[in-house]
């Protein structure tokens, strides 16, 4: 059995796309994962299952929340060795910032870093990104929600042909320390 945190996109957001955690934790249970367990309104379920890999359970679980709640969800799967890597490699000095001012932005697929080479990383200073293989991290000191870069990285063209979905870094702690249990 293997321990995952599946990562939704885009649910419970300016009230779209609903999805109750409770209910969320039912489908799960029923798709025949165990220990589901959900981290706040915004998305983050973690689970184990003995069968299928990441990319099979997102589309799993994708297909089963289309089905259940009527609505199209995004999902990235990964799991606890990944996550922990992930947090392990950041660039930035995690400890030294707020946990609103660093994000990890995971990616569905391996990015490289053509997809990033248009944008003007000195007229977005102070805030940066580092890329990683399936992970973007963000360091942006007024927020996200402040975040010019943020913005710029979210468009689509950027994203084109991959799923991407960011969480702050007390969430990436927290799924790493979830999927170890």
């Amino acid at each position: 059995m293997t321990t995952y945190a599946a990562l939704l996109r885009g649910i419970n957001v300016g009230g779209r796309k609903k999805l109750p955690m409770a209910e969320l934790r039912q489908l799960m249970d029923g798709l025949g994962y165990d220990g589901v367990r959900t981290h706040l309104q915004s998305g983050q379920a973690v689970f184990t299952s003995g069968h299928g890999d990441e990319e099979s359970l997102a589309a799993e679980l994708a297909d089963a929340i289309e089905k259940r709640f009527g609505f199209v969800v995004d999902v990235i799967v990964r799991d606890h060795a990944y996550l922990a890597a992930v947090a392990a490699a950041c660039p930035f000095p995690a400890a030294e910032l707020e946990a609103k001012q660093l994000h990890v932005t995971y990616f569905s697929a391996p990015v490289d870093a053509a997809r990033f080479a248009e944008i003007d990383r000195e007229a977005y200073l102070p805030e940066e990104f580092r890329l990683g293989e399936r992970e973007l991290y963000l360091y942006a000191p007024d927020g996200l929600g402040r975040s010019k870069l943020a913005e710029h990285l979210a468009k689509p063209r950027i994203n084109k042909g991959v799923i991407a979905t960011s969480r702050n870094w007390n969430t990436v702690v927290k799924l790493v320390e979830l999927t170890a249990e």
